[in-house]
């Protein structure tokens, strides 16, 4: 029962912490006129939080290596509430930024305690089902981010970053009462020499790259859906928002199916046919004639993501050694920068290429180098030992 109850309590997580990422999005034109600024200027508001969450995780991973992780899970999460709940009180543009930067600071120090924290609280064969079910807080944090945010902010455009600050709050109390303690035994070490550590551990730095270049090629492919579906499809804003509500869906089922796959194909059959169906998914997804096709196909592509990202995460964790808080704030760091990278490169082929064709073909690169780094050490073959558990905090 305890177990089931820090499922739940990890999937709760996840969801807020999720949510406060993208309720943003509906509410920037709103902000846009309230704080009377420029349309491109008010991108800062999204910037703030993943530059925020990026360093925060650099120091925030080698230091609940070394401290107890409920207590720095608590103490994010309560920084967490107030940040988020003083966004709803900024009423100048340069508050906001930096209230949405310390949500963002807050957000990385207790996400990441999650991932760390559920390869020493599960058994072995349970590992990857509960990484699933917080996996599929951030799917459906996804899938209902923006239209939870332009329903609360029906209201007011305060409304959203106080309902989800409450949230978050009940979540600290929770979290505080229900999950044990880990790590109080340790002594505490510089992150210099945690960094140093990993540094030299060229498994997890190829894991690592390997993440990074995925997430990369997926939010890219993300990313410009709507604009893909807007200029090749003519679709109207409210018509794509339905349709994107389907493909998350769908990689909320992948995530939730992922240690069911591995249980039938064992990790690395599963594994290497989760990145062949990625990829094969968007080698056809730019010849699509209409736009359900397009989302039926998209929907699969992340199905087949949602089921791969706990994969990704159980290996990474068992590479981690006593540095588990620090891989885990790093993943989500690349996750971040692949995000922000994507933007860049996305905007450009969405420009210069037809449909949805460089996109495409950006994608497929990208998850085929992550896919090589992973064969590389073996990841695809049954003599490569799969993910172990330590019950030793």
């Amino acid at each position: 029962m305890t177990n089931r109850r820090l499922s739940v309590l990890f999937f709760l997580v996840q969801f807020v912490i999720g949510t406060d990422t993208f309720l943003v999005s509906p509410l920037l034109p709103t902000l846009t006129h309230y704080y009377q600024i420029s349309t491109s200027i008010s991108g800062f508001i999204v910037s703030a939080y993943a530059l925020g969450y990026m360093l925060s995780a650099l120091i925030a991973g080698p230091i609940s290596d070394h401290y107890d992780r409920k207590r720095i899970l608590v103490i994010g999460l309560l920084l967490f509430t107030l940040a988020t709940a003083s966004c709803g009180l900024a009423n100048q543009f340069p508050i906001m930024i930096l209230t949405r930067f310390l949500a963002g600071v807050a957000g990385a120090l207790a996400g990441p305690q999650i991932w760390a924290a559920i390869p020493l609280l599960f058994p072995k064969e349970q590992v990857i089902k509960v990484i699933g079910y917080a996996t599929s807080g951030l799917a459906v944090a996804q899938i209902i981010g923006v239209p939870l945010g332009s329903y609360l902010a029906a209201w007011s455009w305060r409304f959203p970053f106080f309902f989800v600050g409450a949230i978050a709050l009940l979540l600290t109390i929770l979290v505080f009462q229900t999950m044990p303690s880990l790590n109080r035994d340790k002594k505490p070490a510089r992150s210099t020499n945690i960094y140093s550590q990993v540094s030299h551990n060229k498994p997890v730095l190829k894991l690592l790259l390997s993440y990074l270049l995925f997430q990369t090629a997926n939010f890219c492919g993300f990313a410009f859906i709507g604009t893909w579906f807007a200029k090749s499809y003519g679709l109207s804003v409210a018509s794509i928002g339905s349709l994107v509500l389907i493909i998350g869906a769908g990689q909320f089922i992948g995530s939730l199916i992922s240690s069911r796959l591995v249980d039938q194909l064992t990790l690395p059959y599963a594994f290497l046919l989760e990145f062949l169906l990625f990829i094969g998914g968007y080698l056809v997804l730019p010849f699509a004639s209409k736009a359900i096709i397009a989302t039926l196909i998209l929907t699969f592509i992340y199905l087949i993501g949602g089921a791969i990202f706990p994969l990704f995460m159980s290996t990474l964790q068992a590479k981690a050694g006593n540095a588990r808080g620090t891989i885990a704030a790093l993943s989500n760091a690349a996750m971040y920068l692949g995000e922000a990278i994507s933007g860049c490169i996305g905007g450009l082929l969405i420009k210069v290429f037809p449909g949805f064709y460089g996109i495409a073909l950006f994608t497929v690169v990208g998850v085929a180098l992550a896919m090589g780094l992973y064969a590389q050490q073996g990841y695809f073959t049954k003599t490569k030992s799969e993910p172990h558990h330590s019950k030793t905090n």
